[in-house]
């Protein structure tokens, strides 16, 4: 028999497991507080959305962090990790191993459900709490604004999915509802969070009114036209709120961004905190470095073990026939190309795939580690949300509002000045006369080179309808499968949630997908 709800029968428990909030689970060692005497005072409700920054953010780390990036043209998996994993070379491969019974997929799935849940539950007792109205009100703000942000990923890369609402459970449950419907709640919640949320926090965990306005905007650019939630103008006029607010600027220097000494700049509108002391570290740089350096030194900082390696179009020169133009900073900063270690390149292993020196993902190295640490315990904070994405962002709403030659000046005067170290040359100025259809074009490229293996590569192809084109030429698996299909803009629902779950059927499975 399938069990009811199950996509929030593990919330509290896990928020109650926490170590934020263990405090709040016994009043003494005799007594245990029950749910609805954690959830009467706002002294246990703030710990307790203090440890739904920490579920989310560690939604973020390992492999978990960036495997929605593969199966683009921007990243994909190393060979020797194809060769020995199906399932999750499927993911690169979009064949039979891309299923319903796709573990790698179903983790994702099921590790942001809790946290989602326990937002919703936080959300409805603050509604029925009558404590001080301002701190309750940031509380509140915090909790929608984690509640949106997991959904908005969640229903972009599976299509329907559960509202999570406490106040509506009997009606909604935990089935399957429209695209309207869900954005019309994202929405909602970033619409709170735009409202109570302080203009800056001192606890850098926590978010702030221009991340809720950033993401208001950005849920309105990726909005799917079937949700009826897309909106240019309405995206345009938010991250011009942003822009104008005054609180953000780019860093001057692009390197500035990957200095772990260098956290929570003037560029940064969100990032998520970590560090090198387990549990508060994201093992990132173990999944992203080369293995022939693993070999040689698990104490090298840029060893590991190429889960995630950038396609040639994300690593080659426009010469080559790729996306770098000469003379723009960001490649090797973004991009490892040179191998060198104490003097040494290491030779390949022909046991393992061959590709363990080719470029790879550079971004994520954790130079405190060297020498010392393992790359296991690479630390850096990740970027969620950064002021050069909504610049980004709000070209490109400008041109598809009109303003094709104020998105263009915008661009050359912020995004590619910096990458050339605050001297643009000439030729490298994108013309005031572009066409809209070439903006649309040069703006999808722009955004590889500044936010590569930031996880928005597959949202930006889902939302142009550039997935199978793309993924198909440039990504090694993907062409040499063949197997990609229109229908694989969205994941299969996993097998253990249809089996588990009332309110979701086998016939409630995505288009394309089988449910074995």
């Amino acid at each position: 028999m399938k069990k009811k709800y199950s996509l929030i029968v593990l919330a509290f428990i896990v928020l109650l497991t926490s170590g934020s909030c263990k405090k709040f689970i016994t009043e003494d060692p005799q007594t245990a507080l029950t749910e609805e005497e954690v959830f009467k005072s706002l002294d246990n409700i703030e710990p307790l959305v203090l440890g739904l920054y920490t579920s989310w953010r560690n939604t973020k780390k390992d492999r978990g962090g960036f495997i929605f990036t593969m199966g683009t043209d921007e990243a994909q998996q190393g060979a020797y990790q194809v060769r020995t994993d199906d399932r999750q070379a499927g993911i690169d491969r979009y064949n039979g191993f891309l299923s319903a019974s796709n573990t790698a997929l179903a983790e994702q799935w099921n590790s942001r459900w809790p946290v989602i849940s326990a937002a919703a539950k936080v959300v409805y007792a603050l509604g029925l709490n009558s404590e001080e109205s301002e701190r309750k009100n940031i509380i509140l703000g915090e909790a929608s604004f984690i509640r949106a942000a997991l959904t908005f990923e969640m229903t972009q890369y599976w299509g329907e999915i559960p509202i999570i609402d406490q106040a509506k459970f009997k009606e909604y449950g935990t089935k399957r509802q429209p695209l309207n419907m869900v954005y019309n709640f994202i929405i909602a919640d970033l619409e709170n969070a735009v409202k109570y949320l302080p203009v800056s926090q001192t606890d850098k965990r926590r978010a702030t009114k221009g991340a809720a306005q950033a993401l208001l905007g950005k849920v309105y650019l990726y909005a799917p036209e079937a949700s009826g939630a897309k909106d240019y103008a309405k995206a345009r006029d938010m991250f011009k709120q942003v822009v104008e607010n005054g609180g953000y600027s780019l860093v001057p220097k692009y390197a500035d961004l990957w200095d772990p000494t260098k956290q929570n700049t003037t560029e940064s509108i969100y990032e998520f905190k970590f560090n090198n002391v387990y549990p508060d570290n994201n093992q990132t740089q173990w999944q992203m470095g080369s293995r022939s350096l693993a070999e040689v030194d698990q104490y090298c900082y840029f060893g590991g073990y190429d889960l995630m390696v950038p396609t040639k179009y994300c690593y080659q020169t426009t010469a080559d026939g790729g996306v770098w133009e000469d003379g723009d900073v960001r490649k090797n900063e973004s991009i490892r190309y040179d191998f060198t270690y104490k003097g040494k390149v290491p030779t390949l292993n022909p046991a393992f795939g061959g590709d363990e020196l080719d470029p790879h993902v550079k971004k994520f190295e954790d130079p405190r580690t060297e020498g010392t640490l393992s790359f296991w315990l690479s630390g850096k904070n990740i970027f969620y949300l950064r002021y050069a994405d909504i610049l980004l962002c709000y070209a490109e709403t400008l041109n598809e509002t009109g303003a094709t030659s104020q998105a263009v000046d915008l661009i050359n005067s912020t995004i590619r000045t910096r990458a050339w170290n605050g001297n643009l040359p000439a030729d490298k100025r994108w013309n005031a006369g572009m066409s809209q259809q070439d903006f649309r074009t040069n703006i999808m490229d722009e955004r590889m080179r500044e936010l590569c293996f930031e996880g928005w590569r597959r949202m930006d192809l889902i939302r142009t309808g550039k997935l199978v084109e793309l993924a198909k030429q440039r990504n090694k698996w993907t062409k040499e499968s063949g197997s990609i299909q229109e229908y694989h803009n969205r994941y299969p629902i996993p097998l253990q949630e249809i089996k588990q779950n009332d309110d979701i059927s086998e016939s409630d499975q995505n288009p394309g997908y089988s449910n074995n």
